[in-house]
């Protein structure tokens, strides 16, 4: 049977996030250890869209550098390459493995095959997977989220901020991750205000195809949603979601972002007054604490599942037109009150 493990996420995620993004450390130059369970520091291997999507590649990437500076250790972190396979990503993470880091941290769910094949090969290393819970390995921690409790949140927020009575979801990859935002987000919609249509578009059915990493996609599939009459649109795309912010700003409409708090994002800074809110998930915190947890002795194992009662997903509220409007933060403080006590059981799919 599978040993799970939980730890919460709350505590560091506001620390974590607060650190800013800097260039990643580390090099191969001097790593010569191998599968002894001794720490060089922590390692990432980014996700399509890599280092600079203002998402949770940036996130995770905050989560390893507050590490590196806390336990005193190296850093690294690994860039993507266009159209790789799994046989790349195995690469990858074994160099990183044997290079001495730990814990190893394939950021996404592509990295499910690769984890699975590498933990295996090095079981005094812990391995962490961010958005699976497949890999049944005792060494390996499944890093995922309620996306669908923030979403659902983001999903009232914007049923209380249209005046068209149109809102609109842009998904990057046609995937059960995503199908779980968008579950979420509609459902918060509707049970807000029935009347209210959402319009959904996902940009590509495989993320090899660029869903989660090609902004011009993103900004028109939310062109399209503006055009037909949406005020508020909520992307879930990785790095494509910074085309839908764009078009919001452009068409002077309402975005809500993902991941990360987007309004704080630099690459973002013109477009951050059409930010409304964004629906967070600490990958920060849960890079960290994986981090943490291996610095400490005692390695997290199994699936660490962080949600809306621990603070691990939510909402942002750097915009002060969100903060500052009561009527709405009622609503938010009502809704995560149902979903945390289980009055409120927020959908996964759509159907």
């Amino acid at each position: 049977m599978r040993r799970v493990s939980r730890i919460a996420v709350a505590g560091c995620a506001t620390a974590a996030l607060a650190v800013s993004v800097s260039a990643c450390g580390g090099t191969s130059t001097d790593a010569t250890s191998d599968d002894s369970g001794k720490s060089k520091g922590v390692a990432i291997a980014y996700d399509v869209g890599g280092k600079g999507d203002q998402s949770f590649n940036d996130a995770a990437t905050v989560g390893m550098e507050k590490a590196a500076k806390d336990f005193k250790t190296g850093q690294k972190a690994v860039e993507p390459s266009d159209g790789e396979s799994d046989a790349d990503k195995v690469q990858r993470l074994t160099e990183l493995a044997k290079q001495g880091y730990n814990p190893v941290v394939g950021v996404g769910y592509a990295y499910a095959p690769a984890v699975k094949e590498v933990a295996g090969k090095f079981p005094k290393v812990t391995f962490g997977i961010v958005d699976d819970e497949t890999v049944q390995l005792k060494n390996v921690a499944d890093l995922v989220f309620h996306e669908e409790q923030a979403s659902y949140l983001a999903g009232v927020t914007a049923a209380m901020s249209t005046k068209s009575k149109t809102v609109g979801f842009v998904g990057g990859v046609d995937v059960p991750l995503i199908h779980k935002f968008e579950a979420g987000f509609v459902q918060g919609v509707h049970d807000t205000d029935p009347k209210v249509k959402v319009k959904s578009q996902y940009l590509t059915q495989k993320a090899e195809d660029g869903g989660f990493s090609s902004p011009d996609k993103g900004k028109d599939a939310a062109q399209g949603q503006i055009d037909g009459g949406a005020d508020v649109v909520y992307a879930a795309a990785g790095l494509s979601g910074q085309g839908v912010i764009e078009a919001a700003s452009a068409k002077k409409v309402w975005a809500i972002g993902v991941d990360s708090d987007q309004y704080k994002q630099d690459a973002l800074a013109k477009y951050k007054e059409s930010i409304l809110t964004s629906a967070t998930k600490d990958v920060a915190g849960a890079v960290y604490n994986l981090a943490k947890s291996v610095h400490d002795g005692k390695p997290a194992t199994g699936v660490v599942r962080a949600d809306l009662k621990t603070g691990g997903v939510g909402l942002a509220d750097s915009n002060p037109e969100f903060k500052n409007n009561t009527k709405l933060q009622a609503a938010l403080k009502k809704a995560a009150e149902g979903i945390a006590d289980g009055s409120i059981k927020v959908k996964t799919t759509t159907s």
